[in-house]
Parts: C-alpha cells; sequence; structure tokens
C-alpha cells in the first residue's frame, strides 16, 4: 500500500490558512472547530443538511472550579488554554492546558480533543481526554453548552457554490434536542457523570451531534464506534483510491509535503454520500460547507488524469456521463444530484474531452463516449457565433471572471483547445482501437482542408459509434483539416506580433490584449511557432508573471488589468492549478527549467496549508479569506510532477513512455505508480534518471524518452 492515514497528517501550528477555513470531512459531512479553542465546534454541513451556526463548547469543572474552554485571549485565568493540534482527514484533534492556581491550591489538566465527522449520519462526535496533572485527586466533570442555531434542510438539487441559506432558530423541545420545522438535532453524550481522577489519571468524554428530518429519531449506536468507523472509512479510501498513485520521496525541502497536500485535496473533494447522484462524487470545494458542486472544468481540466488513476475507469465513464447528462453544453456545473446549474462556461467542451482522453491514457477505456464527444463538439459550434474559424465565447460570466473588459469574446483559449478537442476526435474516428491516439494536437500536424457543409458529413455518428474502414479515414481528415484552421485563424487574427501576445477581439471589432496567465494553454495545443513560443516565455519573469510565492493570474506589468482584491484572475495571486499547469506545459513543451523555476515557488503551500484553497497570493505566502477554503484543482500539482517532472505518458493501448526532466537540485525518487499491472519506479537527480519496471531496471543514465511495452491487467 502506498500511502497511510498518517501520510496525510498536518500540524495546524504551521498552518497559514485563514482560521474559518480549517475543516474536516468525511465524505458525507464536514465540520470545522471552533478557532482558538481545545475543543469548541463551530459549523456542520451534511447535505442536505447545513447548520452553519451551530457551536458546542465544553465547560470542564474540576474541584467544583469552572474552567471554561472560549478561545478567550484575554490574561490571567482564561479558561483552557488551546496549545496546537493535527488536522487528519478523519479527525482534528487538539491540545489544551490549564495550570492555574485558585484559592491556594494548583489545578493542572491537559485536554486531547479529538473531532470526527460521521461517515454514516448527518453529524459529529467530539471527545475529550481529560487528565489530571496534580498530585493529588480531583473530581473532574464536563458539561456540554450547545448553540443550535438556524438548522436548514436544503434538497440536494440546490447545494451549489454558495453556503446554503440559513433556516429557523431550532428550540429545544426536550432534553438535548432541539428542532425547527425542517430540521431536528440531537446532542448525545456517552457518560455524564463526573469522575474521580488520581494524579495523573485520564478520563475520555465523548459527545455527538446529530441531524435529521424534523421528527426523527437519530440512529443509535455507540459514539466510540461511530468515531471508529470515520476512520475506517478513511483508510479504505486511501487505499482504494491511491493504490495506483506513487509515492513521491525527495531532499528537496517541501517538495514531498507539496506532493502529499495536493493529493490531500483530491481526497477530500470525493465525496461518498449515499444520496449523491454517484460515488465519489468530485466536488470542487465543500470543505466548509459551500462548493458541495461539481465543475467540469474544475474537475476535468485540472484534475482528469490524476482521478483516472484514483477513482478507476468506470467511475471515471460514470463521471463523463453524469456531467454530459447534467447538460454540460448549457451549465457551468452541477449539484450533487446531477441537475445542471448556472449558464453555459466556455472551457466545459475542452474539459470534458480531456477528462474522457485522461482515463483513455491510464485505463484504456471511454471510446464508448465517442458519440457523445462527437455532439457535443457539433453543439458547441450551433451555440456560438463565429468570426473566421473562431468561435466568440461570450461575457466574462462565460468565461474567466474578470473583473474589468479583458478576456471576452473571441480568445486564443479556449478556442486553442477547441482545436486539440478536433485533433482527438479524429484520433478516435481513426483508430478504432484507440491505439495512436497520444500523436494528437502536436505543433505542426498539417491535414487537408475542409469544404463548407462538410462538417454535417459525420452528424450520424453523433449518436453512436465513430465511423470505420475509409469513412474514417474521411472524417478524420475533416476533423484534423478543421483543427489546423483553428490553429491558423489563431495566428492570423489574434496574434499581434509586436507585442507578442494574443489579442481578444470583441463583436464590434475593438481589440484588447490582457496579460493573461492563460494564454500560455496555447503552447501545448499545437497553436504556437517557435517564434510565438519565445515571445510568451519573454513575459514569464520576475515582476511580471512570476512572483516569489507563485504566479500572478495577469502580469503585474499589466497596468490595465492587474489588480489586487480578486487573485483568482485578476492579479497578485491565481487561482490553484493555475500555476501547476503552467508548470505542467513548460515540461511538456521542453521547458524544464522553467517549469521548475515555477513549480519551486509553489512548495510553501504543502508545508503550511492541509489542503490548498481556491487561490492563493504569489507576493507573499498567504491565501485570500474570502474565498473557498479547498479546490479539487489542487491535485493538479501532483499532476504536474508525475506527468511533468517525472513525464509519464501512459497511452490508451497500454505502452508506456517515460521521459523524466529532473530538477537541477536534490533527489527525486516517484515509487509505485501502477499502469496496467506494472509497477514503475523513477529515480531523478540532476542529469542523471534511473527507470525500473516491476523492480527490474529498463533504463539508467542521462534522462531520455524511453519505451516500455504494453502491460497486461
Amino acid at each position: 500500500m502506498n500511502f497511510q492515514l498518517d501520510d496525510f497528517a498536518f500540524d495546524l501550528r504551521a498552518s497559514l490558512a485563514p482560521a474559518h477555513h480549517i475543516w474536516v470531512g468525511s465524505g458525507r459531512g464536514t465540520v470545522a472547530p471552533l478557532a482558538n479553542t481545545a475543543a469548541g465546534v463551530k459549523g456542520l454541513f451534511s447535505p442536505p443538511f447545513a447548520a452553519r451556526d451551530i457551536q458546542l463548547l465544553l465547560d470542564i469543572e474540576a474541584d467544583g472550579h469552572a474552567v471554561s474552554d472560549t478561545g478567550n485571549l484575554g490574561k490571567g485565568d482564561c479558561g483552557l488554554l488551546y496549545a496546537g493540534g493535527e488536522w487528519r482527514p478523519d479527525r482534528i484533534t487538539r491540545r489544551g492546558t490549564y495550570h492555574y492556581m485558585h484559592e491556594g491550591r494548583l489545578i493542572s489538566l491537559s485536554v486531547r480533543s479529538s473531532l470526527v465527522p460521521l461517515a454514516d449520519s448527518a453529524g459529529f462526535v467530539l471527545s475529550a481526554a481529560i487528565v489530571n496533572r496534580t498530585d493529588r485527586s480531583m473530581q473532574v466533570g464536563v458539561k456540554p453548552r450547545l448553540t443550535p442555531g438556524r438548522l436548514r434542510f436544503q434538497p440536494l438539487d440546490d447545494w451549489d457554490y454558495g453556503h446554503p441559506e440559513p433556516g429557523e432558530s431550532a428550540q429545544m423541545i426536550a432534553p438535548g434536542i432541539w428542532e425547527n420545522e425542517e430540521v431536528r438535532l440531537t446532542l448525545l453524550q456517552d457518560d455524564e457523570r463526573s469522575s474521580l481522577l488520581a494524579p495523573g489519571e485520564e478520563a475520555v468524554y465523548r459527545f455527538s451531534v446529530v441531524l435529521t428530518r424534523c421528527g426523527e429519531e437519530c440512529p443509535p449506536g455507540s459514539l466510540a464506534d461511530w468515531e471508529k468507523r470515520t476512520e475506517d472509512v478513511w483508510r479504505e479510501r486511501i487505499e482504494r483510491m491511491c493504490g495506483s498513485v506513487p509515492r513521491l520521496e525527495s531532499d528537496i525541502p517541501g517538495l514531498d509535503d507539496y506532493y502529499n497536500r495536493s493529493l490531500a485535496s483530491g481526497l477530500v473533494c470525493l465525496w461518498e454520500h449515499p444520496d449523491f447522484a454517484m460515488s465519489p462524487f468530485p466536488v470542487v470545494s465543500g470543505m466548509e460547507g459551500a462548493g458541495v458542486c461539481c465543475y467540469p472544468w474544475d474537475t476535468g481540466g485540472y484534475a482528469g488524469r490524476m482521478l483516472a488513476m484514483m477513482i478507476g475507469s468506470g467511475k471515471m465513464i460514470e463521471l463523463a456521463t453524469l456531467m454530459a447528462n447534467s447538460g454540460i453544453e448549457s451549465h457551468s456545473r452541477f449539484s450533487p444530484s446531477g441537475a445542471g446549474k448556472d449558464v453555459p462556461y466556455s472551457y466545459n467542451m475542452w474539459s470534458f474531452f480531456n477528462l474522457v482522453w485522461s482515463n483513455m491514457q491510464q485505463n484504456g477505456e471511454g471510446r464508448q463516449l465517442y458519440g457523445t464527444m462527437h455532439r457535443l463538439l457539433l453543439s458547441e459550434e450551433e451555440r456560438f457565433p463565429a468570426r473566421w474559424e473562431l468561435l466568440d465565447y461570450g461575457s466574462q460570466h462565460n468565461l474567466l471572471e474578470m473583473r474589468s473588459a479583458a478576456h471576452e469574446h473571441i480568445v486564443a483559449s479556449p478556442n486553442a483547445e477547441r482545436a486539440w478537442c478536433y485533433d482527438l476526435l479524429a484520433d478516435l474516428a481513426e483508430h478504432p482501437d484507440v491505439r495512436g491516439s497520444g500523436e494528437n494536437a502536436r505543433p505542426g500536424r498539417k491535414a487537408g482542408q475542409m469544404e463548407a457543409g462538410q462538417m454535417e458529413a459525420g452528424e450520424e455518428e453523433a449518436q453512436g459509434n465513430a465511423p470505420t474502414g475509409q469513412a474514417a479515414v474521411e472524417q478524420a481528415a475533416l476533423w484534423r483539416g478543421k483543427a489546423e484552421r483553428i490553429r491558423q485563424s489563431i495566428r492570423d487574427h489574434l496574434w499581434d506580433e509586436e507585442a507578442g501576445w494574443f489579442n481578444c477581439v470583441y463583436p464590434d471589432g475593438h481589440k484588447e490584449r490582457v496579460y493573461t496567465i492563460q494564454a500560455y494553454d496555447a503552447l501545448r495545443m499545437g497553436v504556437c511557432t517557435e517564434s510565438m513560443k519565445e515571445a510568451l516565455l519573454s513575459h514569464l519573469r520576475e515582476g511580471a508573471f512570476l512572483a516569489p510565492y507563485g504566479v500572478s493570474s495577469i502580469s503585474a506589468e499589466d497596468p490595465l488589468h492587474y489588480e489586487l482584491n480578486d487573485p483568482d484572475w485578476s492579479g497578485g495571486g491565481c487561482y490553484t492549478g493555475e500555476a501547476s499547469m503552467l508548470a505542467l506545459i513548460l515540461w511538456e513543451t521542453g521547458e524544464s527549467a522553467k517549469a521548475w523555476d515555477v513549480l519551486r515557488r509553489l512548495l510553501w503551500m504543502g508545508q503550511h496549508l492541509p489542503y490548498f484553497p481556491q487561490e492563493h497570493y504569489c507576493d507573499r505566502p498567504a491565501v485570500p479569506a474570502h474565498k473557498r477554503a479547498n479546490v479539487i484543482a489542487g491535485l493538479s500539482g501532483a499532476e504536474a510532477i508525475l506527468f511533468g517532472m517525472a513525464g509519464l505518458q501512459p497511452a490508451p493501448d497500454g505502452s508506456l513512455k517515460v521521459f523524466p526532466q529532473p530538477p537541477s537540485e536534490g533527489r527525486v525518487s516517484i515509487t509505485g505508480y501502477v499502469h496496467r499491472g506494472r509497477r514503475i519506479d523513477i529515480h531523478m537527480k540532476p542529469a542523471h534518471c534511473e527507470i525500473l519496471c516491476d523492480g527490474t531496471t529498463v533504463y539508467e543514465g542521462m534522462p531520455a524518452l524511453i519505451v516500455i511495452p504494453c502491460g497486461t491487467e
């Protein structure tokens, strides 16, 4: 087994995340500790239930003296003092200390709490282990103090990117039971009696909060068993989801932390809820109860290859089918029930193609979705207005949601991705067994021209399998011709030779030149000539796109569009996934030194965040407090390392190419990558690599492209 639960443990003393970004989830629900407390709880979400402002505090009584745990930041007798904690995927443990003279007698207690979200119900277990540190026996008891807040039942159709609206305030209807017209909250505790603790003796107290529908009793059970159940579920989940994911070990400070935290970012987004449209369901965020929905762009665009390893082929096909059925061409995202939400999003089609292609590469399956891919491609052409060979993808709401006139309407990306999609469809049409698909979208590919009206020639395939024989060859030529004309149109109409950058063209002909990180996507889509590539890379420098702690989504040298209040896509930082994706693109295009220079700026994130947030700053190691606490695109960090630095290139036919590009410093080992029944290990150091297949060295020497023949399942 490559990973254990403790591999993802994180010391919260090192955290740079805003306090309200720290949550822990079970795959069924998520709960948060109250900041600066040793055992307080503040917030619980478990769809369809929401209890955003629930609060549970524990009041300790020791020898008749009340010891509160409120996070008091004053001086003197402030009650229990928070002394640190640890985040783990299944729980948050915290430590507290009380050491104070009261009426001439020392009261000294240590407290170790564990906050565990329930795996099978909507709720959590909170345990507190209290140790008497004095040299005398003490009577110790614990009483819970619960504020239920405004409880909400929200149908799964309505869970989206924001938090559910608060419900009505709940009222106590019986001891330990609160209700409003929608939800019942039940507070349970193992033992209400106080304990006489001898010197050095420990007592453990457990409490649980469970949410059910109004009038419904909570399920019976042992709180200790519920706590253990979540741990067992997480251990099994990690074994199942990380069985094909390799380990990384390195003497480069922070690299292994960054890799593991990237994996943790994906694990916490894979919810296994029995009522969701599929399980696991990849939510975009969700840790703090918002973003319990799926965006194709984040899931397929940034995390496709990692998900293909983590959830397996059958679930990848199920996910792609769910995306298509949600109305991917009409909505930017879909709820846990599969219901489409919001307006069309310009990157959805490419993200869907990339998700399917990632599964073909890793697992060799997905060709049955050819008809769906074909239909979506034709739908894209019909829905958007076109000029030259390029589509007008609409306004900010359909694109990057920048806060100024910029990356809108006719843009290089996602038109460049559209060309890639045509090439992939051509490969699938031409190769029924999907062999050879790994060559799609290479720069410089030439093909015949498509005449007006010939697009309709393949419409019959949109409902089923790809054409065969000569029809397949002809169809593939049409797709490739279309792809090349899109690329040429980008060069002819959007490239500004003098500026060395792409323009965006509005319907009235107005042009905007925005120095956005999104332009670098064109490098991997076969659009750029060598001179265009050199021009784009010339802007990738310190003080422009590069900063000490990452990459800016907009170059700091762009006076029209650069701003600091929205790092996401407007500057001063970037959406998590963009900087690591840029590193991957640079590795893919042979710019190894530049790729490592980008990735190394992100390593602070692995050392200071339990999981990666929606976005982060780049001029300082910090996270915007007003954005989502986590994001599934955090998996792109591991994707960049495995498929960029380590150079793994799996193909649908079962073969594997490996082209390591080690950094200029330190040693890196990638061990336990599983592809079609083979185990691949890669050891790297500057200007040297060793590649092993099933424990046997197949290459050692200067980094080079190595082909490993087809494996067997």
